[in-house]
């Protein structure tokens, strides 16, 4: 008998999974089982999870937004949260009623889990970094919105010919996301290059607007990001660049009929590729373009948020923590002063104040070569308010430099967000660093080293502001779903507790002496290397020794990433060997 529509939405048993299942493949995908193609059942059974998600995310919200919660806003260029159906199950405490589910159609879950794209958002570290944050935020059920942009191409895909890695397009849109929801109402203009004009204002004062030459619209997809055995869902929130003004129907009426759509192509460009390559003159515009772009939208996104119930705009440091993962959110500090101080007309000093309360920074680069910096010509062409309102922030800064180290011109020079070397350049670290009222590193050791040697001169003036954070890796994702069977023989062994506090696996210590514990853990890995050589064996590559010592890395080949070197570790150990 078909279960009722909140049970058949909500419900948690394998009969109501199974229905919601039946439904969503029927009546969202339009398909019946006899001709239902894999990605039409992997999306009826990730729309039946999403049903169950959302239930969860939108009480969330409705919590959030009646206890006025102060709320943190992660930025960050990239996120990498790897596949989300398996994550979602495991963490709504669903796998196995969906695995009994599916079952009873004569249907595989893992089958079904094979066919899910990773999502093409992050490029490494930094991105699997604010994947692990959103999903320990949402974990331990702090409000969160997470922003940055919907990369409609990832980085690259990899396939292996004649032994050599090939990079193809990595489309991961291709056949849809079932995760995200599409917000077009809630959409906002993002202008680039033009001029800034002085004017006097009501009152006679002499104010500075900003002019665009042209603008795109930035439109909001919502993906819920649940935290693991709770009914707590955080909100990752990407958005696509649309043209401003759409389709040029008088361009089209003439006959242009590339007219009538070079506008949107141009705009839709901009949030095309994850990390164009920035080796020319266009590429690093782009790049530029991007960070302004997903800063503006977040921002202004925040503001309209914030004066649903606050008027004083005052106020916003004590609703919002806007977190910058690394640098590339940094433009969101000119962009907020110039909100306030020229469309809100807030006084210089109560606008910095506004944004000294509002931004944490996250560093992740020790080299200062490797730290990112924008030339001062490509930023004043195409954000020529935003290099006036750094120059300000400089000026101000200075002068707390040289009053806090008379006579230290060699410091302030160092300390300088304008570099003035051959190529003038903004120091977007110096930026982000001079603007927030926490500076932290990525571990312990991360942390000193940026405190005694990248940023030393700042945390000579200001000591308060350094700290660090160390940035693990989630459980749940590389133990719980990587390793199914170790991570039940620890469940078994000292509960399953560890699952949201990593310090209870020191429980596992006095198991060293316990023989039998011993050899389950054993077999528990020797297990995991038998699934391993059976998909080595799938793909006709070469017979694996599962009671051999494996290293094994898995990533995409990239030029700049250390997987190569390890690769070609790799290649001298076996030629020591031989």
């Amino acid at each position: 008998m078909k279960q009722p529509l909140d049970l058949a939405r909500t419900g948690s048993s394998p009969e109501a999974l199974r229905q919601g299942f039946l439904d969503n493949l029927f009546y969202v995908q339009a398909r019946f089982r006899e001709v239902a193609t894999p990605n039409d059942l992997y999306m009826a059974l990730a729309y039946t999870v999403r049903d169950r998600l959302l239930a969860r995310w939108l009480a969330s919200g409705q919590t959030y937004l009646h206890k006025q919660s102060r709320t943190v806003a992660y930025l960050s260029a990239e996120y990498l949260p790897g596949p989300h159906l398996a994550n979602n199950l495991l963490a709504l405490g669903l796998t196995e009623a969906a695995r009994e589910a599916l079952a009873g159609l004569g249907l595989e879950l893992e089958a079904l889990l094979e066919i899910e794209e990773e999502p093409g958002l992050g490029n490494g570290g930094l991105g699997r970094l604010a994947a692990c944050f959103l999903d320990s935020l949402s974990t331990l059920e702090v409000p969160t919105l997470a922003y940055g942009i919907r990369y409609e191409v990832g980085i690259f895909d990899q396939e292996i010919r004649d032994g050599r890695q090939v990079e193809v397009t990595d489309a991961w849109l291709r056949n849809g996301n079932p995760w995200e929801i599409r917000r077009p109402e809630v959409a906002y203009e993002v202008g680039f290059g033009g001029r800034v004009e002085s004017y006097r204002d009501g009152a006679g004062r002499e104010r500075r607007r900003w002019l665009p030459e042209r603008a795109v619209r930035g439109v909001a997809y919502d993906t819920a990001i649940p935290g693991h055995g709770v009914g707590n869902a955080s909100l990752l929130r990407l958005f696509a660049a649309e043209a401003a003004k759409g389709f040029d129907l008088g361009a089209f009426n003439k006959g242009d009929f590339y007219g009538a759509v070079e506008e949107q192509a141009r705009s839709g460009t901009l949030t095309k590729v994850l990390y164009p390559n920035d080796a020319t003159e266009t590429g690093r515009a782009l790049r530029l373009e991007q960070q302004h772009f997903f800063v503006s939208c977040a921002l202004r996104d925040l503001l309209r948020i914030f004066h649903q119930r606050i008027d004083d705009v005052a106020r916003f440091g004590d609703k919002f923590a806007v977190q910058l993962n690394d640098t590339h959110p940094a433009l969101a500090v000119p962009e907020l002063m110039r909100i306030l101080v020229d469309e809100r007309e807030v006084g210089w000093d109560e606008a910095w104040t506004v944004v000294c309360r509002t931004f944490g920074y996250t560093n992740h680069t020790l080299l200062p070569e490797a730290l990112e910096r924008w030339p001062v010509d490509l930023l004043g062409r195409l954000l020529p308010r935003h290099l006036e309102i750094v120059y300000e922030i400089n000026r101000r800064f200075l002068e707390e430099v040289r009053a806090a180290f008379p006579g230290d011109e060699a410091r302030v020079a160092r300390m300088s967000l304008i570099d003035e070397g051959s190529e003038r350049s903004v120091r977007m670290a110096h930026l982000a660093t001079v603007a927030a009222h926490t500076v932290n590193g990525v571990a312990r050791l991360h942390g000193e080293l940026l405190r005694r040697q990248t940023l030393a001169d700042f945390a000579a003036l200001w000591p308060e502001r350094f700290t660090a954070v160390t940035n693990g890796v989630t459980p749940r994702r590389f133990l719980a779903l990587a390793n199914p069977r170790l991570a039940s023989l620890i469940d078994e062994a000292i509960g399953p507790d560890w699952r949201r506090d990593l310090d209870r696996l020191a429980q596992l210590e006095p198991l060293a002496a316990d023989a039998p514990f011993r050899q389950a853990w054993r077999r528990a890995k020797l297990d995991a290397k038998a699934a391993l050589a059976l998909q080595l064996e799938r793909r006709g590559l070469p017979p694996l020794d599962v009671g051999a010592l494996l290293d094994v890395q898995v990533k995409r080949i990239h030029e700049y990433k250390r997987q190569q070197l390890a690769a070609l570790h790799a290649l001298w150990l076996w030629q020591r060997l031989r």
